[in-house]
């Protein structure tokens, strides 16, 4: 059983992840990938839970861009 706002939660929570992802894209600040990852994590798994899949693609895209960040440049092997 999956309930559809639960994609709106997710969704919130994508966008907090983003707010702090985007600027971590600058090489000064990109210790802040180390927020923005959990976050968007959290929120993969509550749009998991959820029946439609708009908040799962918005978190897996943000944790795929923040994890390749922190894989280049050595915060996360």
């Amino acid at each position: 059983m999956s309930c559809p706002t639960l994609n709106i939660v997710s969704i919130l929570i994508g966008l907090v992840a983003l707010v702090i992802a985007i600027p971590a894209l600058i090489p000064v600040v990109s210790l802040m990938n180390w927020i923005a990852f959990p976050i968007a994590l959290v929120g993969f798994v509550v749009g998991l839970l959820s029946s439609k899949n708009t908040g799962r693609n918005l978190n897996l895209v943000i944790l795929i861009v923040a994890g390749l960040r922190l894989f280049l440049t050595g915060g996360l092997i």
